[in-house]
C-alpha cells in the first residue's frame, strides 16, 4: 500500500514584541512555497534548490541528535516532554534547560494567511496566552464555543483541494535561542498520525516532527537545514524510507541515496536567487528505484552508442509490447473467448461511467464529425455508384454499424466510418460490373459474405497476432497518411468554394459596368442639379458613367444586378478558418492563467461546440447564402429502383458467387489492417486504458457488420483512425487536485460505451433534424475536419510527434536542435536515414491512394512490414530501440542467445553497485568529518 502524501510545513522562531512565536515561513506539497518578504503572500511554487553543505549538515544532525521512531504521541506537550527526557537521559541536554526548551517549543504558531479575519483570530489565540494549543488552527477543535464554522473553513478550502484526503503532515521547527551552546536536534516519527492543535496550518494530522534549536548567530544555516529536511520529506523515495526506517542508520542511508542523485550547479554559472519553475511533467521515481539500465541493448560492452550521453542518464524506450491481448493461444477462437471474458465484467460500468458532463461535449464533437463524414462519403458514393448508395444509405449504415459496434465490441472507443480506400474499391467494382453486365449489388453482397467468412477465419486462428510486428515505423506511416487525407480533404473542399463562387478580380467599386448595370438619363434634369445648367446631358455617354457620376448628372441605375454581389468564397473561408482557429485557441484555454481551473476545463471541453455555434451565429447574422449542410428528409433509398434488401441469387451467373472470393480477399486485408492499426493506436499504453482491449472481438463484429450491410445495400465500415483519436482526446481525464505548481496529472480515458452509442443514434435520427441542421454552413464543418486532422497528428503523441520532430531536424543546424533523448544515443545521420525511409514510404502510399492502383493500398500497408524487417539489416538493434521498436522475434532471439551471459553481467553489476554504494557512504562520512575539521567545529 503506498504511503500517504506528505504536507510539510516549516516554522521559524521569531520575536513578536516581548514574546516568542513560531511563524510559518515555507510549505511543501510537491514543490516549495515560501512566504515572501513582507509576509503578505506566498511565492509561486518552485523547485527547492539546496546547498550541498546543508545536506551534509543535516546528515550530521541526524547522526548526533535524537531520533525517536514510532512514538506514541497524542499532544505536542507530551511529545516535547518525551524528547527532552530522552536527551537528558542520554546526557545530551542539561536538566536545568528543560523548562526553557519546553517553553520555546510550546510557543504559539502564527500561520501565513491572506485575509484580516485570520489575523484577528491569531490575535485571539495570542491574547488567550495558552501557547500552541490556542492558535487559530486550534480553533478547529473549539467551534463549539460560538465561532462560526464558515469563518474558519472557507479560507482553507482552496488550499485543501491541493492536498489529497489521506495526506499526513511533517512539521519542521527551526530557530536560534541564547541559552544554548550546542544544537538541540530531534527527529520524531509518531506511531499514528495525530492532530497536534495548531501546529499545522491545515487540519492534517502530523506524522513527522523535526526540531532544530541552536545558539544565536547561525539562523541562516538553521534555515537551510530545515529546508533540506523539508525537501527530503516530500521526495517520494526518502519519504518511503522515513515511513519504513527501523533505526537512525536507515534514515542516514536514505540521505546517502538522495545524495547519490543530487546534481550540483557551479555557483559562478548559476544564480541561486533564480527560482526554477516546476516541470510540466514530473519525472517518475521508478527510474531511481530500478537497479539496471535498459540502455545496454545491442551494446556488447554495456555502453551506449550515439552522439553522447551516459547509458545510465536516460531511460531507454520500452520494447514494442502489446500485452496478452495479442498472445497466440493456439486454440480455436481462443483469443475471442479471452476478449469476451476480459470485457464482460466491465459491461455494466461501460454505461453508468458515461454519465458525466464531459460526455456531452464528446458526443457533440464526434457527432458533427460523423455526419460530415457520412454526408461527404455518401455524396461521393452516390457519384461513384450511380446512386445505388448515397447519403441516405450512408446515414443509415453509419448509425446501424456504429451503434452495434459500440454496444458489443471489445473497444467501444473506436469509431467506425467509411474510408477512402473503400470508396475507391466501390468505384472500381461498380465500373467492372457495369462493363461486364454483372449486377453490382448482388456481386457486392457476395464479396461482403466472403469477406465476413475470411474475418471469422482470422479471428478463429488468432491472426491478430501479426499486429505485434507493426512497430512505430508502420504506425507512424499509416496514421500520418490518414491525418493527411483529412487535412487535404478539408482544404480541397474549401478551395472548391473558390471555384464555385469565383472572385471577380475586375470589380471596381466606383463603377457599375462590371455588374452590367445601366445608367439612364432622366427625362427631365433635376432643377437642383448645378451641372444641368452648364452641361448638355445629351452629350454624355451614359453607359460609361460611374455610380457617382450617374447620380451627379441626375441619372438612375437600371438592372437586376445593380446591387453589391457578396464574395461568398471569402465569407466561406472566414467561417472555415475561424472555426478551426477558435477551436484550437479554446482547446488550449485550460492551460491559460485566467479564470478558475474548472471554468477553463469546461471551456476547453466544449471548445468545438462553442466554435461551431459562434460561426453558425455569425453566418446567420450576416445572412449570406453560404453553402449549407444538406440532410435527407425522407426515409427511402437514394435510387428509386432498389429496395432495402439485396437478394443473393437470380441476377448473376453461379461462378460469380465463387469468383467474388478474390476481390473479397483484398477487402479483408484492407479491413484487417485499417481496423487493427487503428485499434493499436487507440489501445496503446500512453492512453492508460484500464479495461483492456479486444482485437479479436472487434474484428469479429466488423465481419458481422460487413455481411449485414451487404444484405441491406449499405456502405462498409471500419475503424476511423482520426475520429477515434478525436474521441479519445475528448474523453481524457485529469486529476482534480494537484500540488501547487504541479500540472494536472493525466489519469486515463473515460472508458464507456455511452458516448459512441449516442453519437450513432443521433446520426440515425438526423434525417428528422433537417430543419435545424440545415442552418450549419459546410465551411464550418470543413473547419472541424481540419481540426480533427491536425489534432490527430499531436494526438498520436509519441508516434507522429516523434516523426514530425525528426523531419524538422533536416532544417535545423546542430546547435539549435532540441535535446531529444534519441539524439544523445543515435548518430544524427542514422536518424536522418531512418526518417528519409519513412518519408519515401509515406510518399509512395500517398501517390498510390490517389491513382487507380489504390485497390492495392492494403497490400502496400503490409509492405511496410517488409520494409521494417529489412531495416534490421541497415540499423543496429540499439539504434532501432531508440528511434523505433524492436521486432518481437528479434527480441526473443537476442534474449535466448545472450540470456546466460546477461545474467552473469547483471550479477556482477549488482555486486559492483553494492560495493560502489558502500564506498559512496564511506566517502560521504569521510567528507563530512573533513568538513567539520576544516571549520574546527561540528556542523550540528
Amino acid at each position: 500500500m503506498p504511503n500517504p502524501t506528505l504536507f510539510t510545513e516549516m516554522d521559524t522562531l521569531q520575536q513578536d514584541g516581548d514574546e516568542l512565536e513560531w511563524k510559518e515561513s515555507a510549505r511543501w506539497v510537491k514543490f516549495e512555497e515560501k512566504v515572501e518578504d513582507g509576509g503578505e503572500r506566498w511565492s509561486k511554487p518552485h523547485v527547492s534548490t539546496l546547498s550541498l553543505h546543508s545536506l551534509f549538515e543535516l546528515r550530521t544532525c541526524l547522526q548526533t541528535g535524537t531520533v525517536v521512531l514510532d512514538l506514541e504521541g497524542y499532544s505536542l506537550p507530551q511529545i516535547v516532554d518525551e524528547i527532552i527526557e530522552r536527551q537528558i537521559d542520554e546526557g545530551m541536554l542539561s536538566p536545568d534547560l528543560r523548562e526553557k526548551i519546553s517553553f520555546v517549543l510550546l510557543r504559539k504558531h502564527r500561520h501565513q494567511t491572506k485575509k484580516p479575519i485570520h489575523r484577528s483570530l491569531a490575535d485571539m489565540g495570542k491574547a488567550s496566552g495558552g501557547g500552541a494549543r490556542e492558535c487559530p488552527s486550534a480553533l478547529w477543535s473549539r467551534m463549539a464555543i460560538g465561532i462560526p464554522i464558515h469563518i474558519i473553513v472557507l479560507p482553507m478550502n482552496k488550499f485543501m483541494k491541493k492536498i489529497p484526503r489521506d495526506a499526513e503532515a511533517s512539521n519542521v521547527l527551526v530557530g536560534e535561542v541564547d541559552f544554548l551552546d550546542k544544537p538541540f536536534v530531534a527527529f520524531v516519527r509518531l506511531a499514528q498520525a495525530t492532530t497536534l492543535g495548531g501546529l499545522t496550518e491545515v487540519p492534517v494530522p502530523t506524522r513527522f516532527l523535526f526540531i532544530l534549536l541552536g545558539p544565536t548567530g547561525k539562523a541562516k544555516s538553521y534555515n537551510q537545514i530545515g529546508r533540506a529536511i523539508a525537501t527530503l520529506m516530500v521526495d517520494d523515495l526518502f519519504s518511503d524510507v522515513a515511513y519504513k526506517a527501523r533505526d537512525r542508520e536507515d534514515l542516514i542511508a536514505g540521505i546517502d541515496e538522495f545524495l547519490d542523485e543530487v546534481i550540483v550547479l557551479p555557483p559562478g554559472e548559476w544564480d541561486p536567487k533564480i527560482r526554477i519553475e516546476p516541470p510540466k511533467k514530473v519525472p517518475t521515481a521508478d527510474k531511481r528505484k530500478s537497479v539496471y539500465s535498459l540502455n545496454e541493448l545491442g551494446q556488447p560492452n554495456g555502453t551506449a552508442g550515439g552522439s553522447g550521453g551516459h547509458a545510465e542518464d536516460e531511460e531507454m524506450p520500452v520494447a514494442h509490447e502489446l500485452g496478452e491481448e495479442l498472445a497466440h493461444t493456439g486454440r480455436f477462437c481462443g483469443g475471442l473467448f479471452l476478449d469476451i471474458k476480459r470485457k464482460l465484467p466491465w459491461f455494466p460500468s461501460d454505461f453508468y461511467e458515461g454519465f458525466h458532463i464531459q460526455s456531452i461535449s464528446a458526443v457533440l464533437f464526434i457527432y458533427l464529425g460523423c455526419i460530415t463524414n457520412a454526408i461527404t462519403f455518401g455524396g461521393l458514393l452516390g457519384d461513384a455508384t450511380d446512386n445505388y448508395q448515397g447519403v441516405m444509405e450512408s446515414f443509415l449504415g453509419t448509425a446501424l454499424s456504429g451503434t452495434v459496434f459500440c454496444m458489443f465490441s471489445g473497444q467501444p472507443l473506436i469509431i467506425l466510418s467509411s474510408t477512402g480506400p473503400i470508396l475507391i474499391f466501390e468505384k472500381l467494382l461498380f465500373e467492372f460490373s457495369k462493363n461486364n453486365g454483372i449486377d453490382y449489388m448482388e456481386l457486392r453482397l457476395w464479396i461482403g459474405i466472403h469477406s465476413c467468412i475470411q474475418c471469422f477465419l482470422l479471428v478463429a486462428t488468432d491472426a491478430s497476432y501479426i499486429i505485434k510486428y507493426m512497430t512505430r515505423f508502420t504506425e507512424e506511416g499509416f496514421s500520418s497518411l490518414i491525418s493527411f487525407i483529412f487535412i487535404s480533404d478539408a482544404i480541397k473542399k474549401m478551395m472548391g468554394s473558390f471555384k464555385y463562387y469565383p472572385i471577380n478580380t475586375d470589380f471596381k467599386p466606383d463603377y457599375v459596368t462590371a455588374y452590367k448595370c445601366e445608367c439612364l438619363p432622366c427625362l427631365s434634369p433635376s432643377p437642383y442639379s448645378s451641372t444641368s445648367k452648364t452641361l448638355n446631358i445629351t452629350d454624355l455617354d451614359w453607359s460609361q458613367l460611374s455610380k457617382k457620376e450617374c447620380v451627379k448628372y441626375g441619372g438612375s441605375l437600371v438592372g437586376n444586378t445593380c446591387k453589391y454581389v457578396p464574395d461568398l468564397a471569402l465569407m466561406s473561408f472566414i467561417l472555415f478558418f475561424g472555426t478551426y482557429s477558435m477551436t484550437v485557441s479554446l482547446k488550449k484555454f485550460k492551460f491559460s492563467r485566467y479564470f478558475p481551473t474548472k471554468l477553463r476545463k469546461l471551456i476547453s471541453d466544449f471548445s468545438i461546440f462553442m466554435a461551431i455555434m459562434t460561426f453558425v451565429g455569425l453566418d446567420r447574422l450576416i445572412g449570406l447564402k453560404t453553402p449549407k449542410l444538406i440532410v435527407p428528409t425522407e426515409f427511402k433509398p437514394t435510387r428509386p429502383d432498389r429496395g432495402w434488401i439485396v437478394l443473393p441469387f437470380g441476377k448473376n451467373p453461379w461462378w460469380v458467387y465463387l469468383a467474388s472470393f478474390v476481390p473479397a480477399l483484398l477487402v479483408t486485408i484492407l479491413i484487417f489492417m485499417d481496423q487493427q492499426i487503428s485499434a493499436v493506436i487507440v489501445n496503446r499504453k500512453e492512453n492508460k486504458l484500464r479495461k483492456g482491449c479486444g482485437y479479436h472481438l472487434d474484428l469479429f463484429w466488423v465481419g458481422v457488420l460487413m455481411a449485414v450491410c451487404s444484405f441491406l445495400g449499405l456502405p462498409w465500415y471500419v475503424a476511423a483512425t482520426v475520429i477515434s483519436i478525436a474521441h479519445i482526446d475528448s474523453l481524457k481525464m485529469e486529476s482534480e487536485s494537484s500540488a501547487p505548481g504541479e500540472q494536472p496529472q493525466f489519469l486515463g480515458v473515460r472508458e464507456q460505451r455511452l458516448t459512441g452509442i449516442l453519437v450513432f443514434v443521433l446520426t440515425g435520427v438526423s434525417i428528422f433534424l433537417a430543419p435545424i441542421l440545415q442552418f450549419i454552413p459546410m465551411p464550418v464543418l470543413y473547419g472541424v475536419f481540419l481540426y480533427m486532422g491536425v489534432a490527430s497528428l499531436s494526438g498520436i503523441q509519441v508516434y507522429t510527434f516523434s516523426f514530425w520532430e525528426r523531419i524538422k531536424l533536416y532544417m535545423m543546424p546542430s546547435k539549435y536542435q532540441p535535446d531529444f533523448p534519441f539524439l544523445r544515443h543515435v548518430p544524427l545521420r542514422r536518424v536522418h536515414l531512418f526518417t528519409l525511409v519513412q518519408i519515401i514510404c509515406l510518399t509512395v502510399l500517398w501517390v498510390l491512394k490517389s491513382t487507380v492502383l489504390a485497390i492495392l493500398f492494403p497490400v502496400m500497408i503490409l509492405g511496410l512490414l517488409v520494409v521494417r524487417k529489412m531495416l534490421d539489416m541497415v540499423f543496429s538493434q540499439h539504434d532501432l530501440a531508440w528511434i523505433d521498436d524492436i521486432l518481437p522475434g528479434k527480441d526473443k532471439k537476442d534474449k535466448k542467445k545472450k540470456g546466460d551471459k546477461d545474467d552473469t553481467k547483471k550479477k556482477d553489476k549488482k555486486k559492483g553497485r553494492a560495493d560502489d554504494s558502500k564506498d559512496k557512504v564511506r566517502n560521504v562520512k569521510i567528507y563530512c568529518h573533513q568538513l567539520a575539521d576544516l571549520e574546527q567545529k561540528k556542523p550540528c
